[in-house]
């Protein structure tokens, strides 16, 4: 009794749905997209099409890179040199348990979400007010801190919008460390015969018998990333989900799934791409980008905690409409703020 009363107390969570049109001043995807900065996977879904155009697939296969060095200390993130060269305003953002806090002698603040016994503090560090300060008091407690107190050292994966410098800056800087360059992981696949929900750009909550609802479609893209069978069959113990109705079947879809460490700046031209997808006519009456951020992440979007309880999940996904509209959904776990 005891593991189904747990199984019952299900974690919190949130979606938020939104509509609007990319043509609008007041459209936010642009901002909601740079500012959701830790991504490990996205996905883009085009019913009726059966290959990639040669421009959207370069952008696909221009993701990269992204660095993974093993045993970095944590000061190294600090020094005057990796300002100058990587950083143009930006925070240190540090989430750790209570002895490690209580050993590195900085200033925090106890996680928004804790409970009665404090066990987590979030440090954050102004990296452009350091780097210009570098004779004071602040600046020497957490180098003091990092590199004698408490000399922290973590595997690191790091991403970097290249403006004009050489792409090996990021390679040559850290050559001293075991650095090693990735490329995200890219997956194509075709579709047939998939049922997709038949939707209405205006209406975010469906219509009886005409439209789906924006959390249907949520729940169905879930499936088919997951390549789930919506077909409902009997003798299936795994999944008994179905397409939600009214749907329609199209022939095809073309599924990418994209891996790794995914900055904003290429997430935006790739939803930049989708927006104009319908500017040649196309037979599918909207398409999905759909973007997931790292579980253990320490913010969501912009400064805002993210907390890793049961699922540490935060995404987004658009419904990107052929007249320009298009929905936004954002969604979050327990232990995180509603998102913006």
């Amino acid at each position: 009794m005891a593991t189904l009363r747990r199984l019952r107390e299900a974690p919190r969570h949130l979606l938020v749905c939104e509509k609007s049109n990319f043509g609008n001043h007041k459209s936010r995807h642009r901002h909601l997209v740079q500012t959701h900065y830790y991504n490990y996977r996205v996905s883009f879904l085009l019913p009726e099409c059966g290959i990639l155009s040669e421009e959207l697939k370069n952008l696909v296969m221009q993701t990269g890179p992204y660095y993974f060095v093993k045993n970095l200390p944590l000061h190294e993130l600090i020094t005057p040199e990796f300002i100058s060269t990587f950083i143009k305003k930006g925070k240190l953002i540090l989430s750790l348990d209570k002895d490690t806090y209580e050993e590195t002698g900085l200033q925090g603040h106890p996680s928004q979400f804790s409970g009665r016994k404090i066990m987590k503090f979030i440090v954050s560090i102004d990296l452009m007010e350091l780097s210009l300060n570098l004779d004071s008091k602040k600046y020497e407690r957490i180098s003091w801190s990092f590199k004698e107190k408490k000399p922290l050292k973590f595997d690191f994966l790091l991403a970097w919008h290249n403006t004009g410098s050489e792409e090996s800056t990021m390679m040559s800087y850290f050559s001293k460390y075991q650095i090693q360059e990735h490329q995200p992981k890219v997956a194509l696949s075709t579709v047939r015969d998939l049922q997709c929900p038949v939707l209405q750009s205006s209406e975010l909550d469906g219509a009886p018998e005409v439209s789906c609802q924006a959390l249907e479609l949520f729940d169905w893209l879930g499936a088919v990333f997951s390549n789930v069978s919506l077909n409902n069959e009997p003798n299936n113990f795994i999944s008994t989900y179905c397409c939600p109705q009214p749907s329609t079947v199209v022939a095809k879809a073309y599924l990418c799934t994209i891996t790794g460490f995914i900055l904003p700046e290429k997430i935006c031209l790739l939803l930049e791409h989708l927006c104009h997808y319908f500017d040649e006519l196309k037979l599918a009456p909207w398409v999905t980008l759909s973007v997931q951020g790292f579980a253990d992440s320490p913010v969501s979007w912009g400064k805002n905690e993210h907390g890793f309880w049961k699922g540490g999940e935060h995404l987004y996904n658009f419904v990107i409409f052929n007249n320009q509209d298009y929905w936004l959904q954002m969604a979050v776990g327990a232990n995180d703020h509603c998102p913006p």
